[in-house]
């Protein structure tokens, strides 16, 4: 008895906890279906968006924290874009501004030279032959008046002309009365007197003082048919000339030219009627206004330039012919384009890249590389034909960005190649180095006498690399002691993404610029 009263009992109780324990199990069974499950972490991708990945965390070489990625999001981030931190975003200075429709004004930019105004230049050549019996202007640079005497000549033939006019002109006057056929005769033969006389650009005033006179004169003074100054001179007192040899070349340099050869890309932008600004090496605190009246329609082949034409009044003769010269047009951009600032673009002379900040929030810290084709530019902004919509905000301020452009590219290319589990470096791993400050090209190439670099096993060498950006060197002279950091771009092309200097710089009399 005693036993199965035990039995029942423990039957009971094991009865009750079960149902207990299935109704608690019951009752906590929709929380859990109702609650959001616990996401699996995949991986770590780095910021930089490099085909590099890792199972725990770490940093990159910039000191950049790699990125969780979770279970689902494998195919958002792969598109993603580069993501930076927020306390980065602020440390860097990352400045973000609008893409938006703007008129582009272009100035366009030639040299030439002045030259004298066609159209005011004139030469004396005598239409008879003769001799120069005495020279009244007798030096190159003179200024000449209208009508001022320029030398005194002797031609046989013109006295021959002038005698023959004089009595032909007396004959008219005695058989005035005469009338008939004689009278007739006489005034053609006067007539024909005069018209070579004035064929000869003989002034009215010496054919007046002829028919006056009666009397032939042996010279005749050869007068400037302009104002102006002698630009050449080969008469010369006693010498023969013969009909038509220029005795004087003269020009009126009140008025000149500026010839300016304007680049093949640019004529499109240059009309008649424009504007346009002179400079003159010569007077660099003076700009003198001028018009284009002119575009030539040839095309020099050899310089690809077309020739454009400008004139200018020229008040104190300061403009000399053959004076070099510094022209600006200012050509209006018409209708408004699609534009972002110049420093938003990073080109790397193949491609032409942007960084677009995504989610329209500065303080997320990501971005997404586009790459873009360019049009026309001006001042310090640059139309932008694809790549970026209108109100699409683009970075415009990150130095850091900008100087990692190297490690840029390799981002564009990795989107979308990085699968879970590949731990391979990037291509473009980081090294840092000390060295001194060699030379510094043009081109963006400096030569650098580094010290041993342990992360490649290199020695103690002279080599040169290229600058990320040009700008990293400007404050820098050669044999500077400096510390940097370099990635390799491509295979043999070592590029400078941070540069610094580690003391006082000591410039090199042999340094090369």
């Amino acid at each position: 008895m005693i036993a199965a009263t035990l039995a029942i009992a423990a039957a009971l109780g094991l009865g009750y906890w079960l149902g207990s324990r299935g109704g608690q199990e019951g009752a906590s069974m929709p929380q859990a279906q109702g609650g959001k499950a616990e996401r699996r972490l995949l991986f770590y991708r780095n910021p930089m968006g490099l085909p590099d990945t890792s199972p725990v965390p770490k940093k990159d070489p910039m000191g950049m924290d790699y990125i969780p990625v979770y279970e689902g999001e494998e195919a958002a981030e792969a598109g993603s874009g580069i993501v930076v931190g927020t306390e980065k975003v602020q440390k860097l200075g990352v400045r973000t501004e609008t893409a938006a429709l703007r008129e582009l004004e272009r100035s366009v930019r030639a040299a030439g030279r002045v030259e004298v105004d066609e159209r005011r230049l004139h030469a004396v050549a005598p239409k008879f032959e003769g001799w120069i019996d005495k020279l009244h202007v007798n030096v190159t640079g003179q200024p000449v008046g209208r009508g001022q005497a320029l030398a005194e000549i002797y031609s046989p033939e013109l006295v021959s002309v002038q005698k023959e006019y004089a009595i032909a002109a007396r004959g008219e006057q005695s058989l005035r009365e005469a009338g008939g056929e004689a009278q007739a005769g006489m005034r053609q033969l006067a007539d024909s007197s005069l018209a070579r006389l004035r064929n000869w650009d003989i002034s009215d005033e010496q054919i007046a003082r002829l028919r006056e006179s009666g009397a032939a004169r042996r010279t005749l003074t050869l007068r400037a048919p302009a104002s102006g100054v002698v630009m050449e001179k080969k008469a010369v007192a006693g010498m023969r000339f013969m009909p038509g040899e220029t005795l004087f070349q003269i020009a009126d340099l009140s008025s000149v030219w500026v010839v300016a050869d304007v680049f093949e890309q640019d004529i499109g932008l240059v009309r008649v009627g424009q504007q346009a600004t002179v400079r003159i090496g010569a007077y660099p605190d003076k700009a003198f206004e001028g018009t284009v009246t002119y575009v030539y329609p040839t095309l020099k082949t050899e310089t690809r330039s077309v020739p454009v034409r400008v004139e200018l009044a020229n008040p104190g003769g300061l403009l000399k012919p053959a004076m070099f010269a510094s022209l600006e047009l200012s050509a209006a951009g018409g209708a408004k384009v699609l534009a972002v600032p110049l420093s938003a673009v990073i080109d790397s002379g193949v491609r032409r890249v942007v960084l677009v900040q995504s989610g329209g929030d500065a303080k997320a810290g990501r971005f997404e590389p586009r790459e873009v084709k360019l049009g026309a530019r001006s001042g310090d902004y640059v139309e932008v034909l694809e790549g970026v919509r209108e109100g699409e905000p683009v970075v415009v301020a990150a130095n850091f960005l900008i100087d990692a452009e190297s490690n840029l590219k390799a981002a564009i290319g990795g989107f979308g190649k990085v699968s879970p589990g590949d731990t391979a470096k990037p291509a473009s791993a980081s090294h840092k180095a000390e060295g001194t400050l060699k030379s510094i090209d043009a081109a963006g190439t400096v030569s650098v006498s580094h010290e041993p670099v342990a992360s490649l096993g290199w020695p103690a060498m002279t080599m040169d690399f290229v600058l990320a950006n040009p700008s990293l060197a400007a404050k820098l002279a050669p044999g500077s002691p400096i510390a940097f950091e370099f990635v390799e771009r491509k295979p043999g092309e070592w590029v400078i993404y941070k540069l610094e200097a580690k003391g006082a710089a000591r410039p090199s009399a042999h340094a090369r610029h």
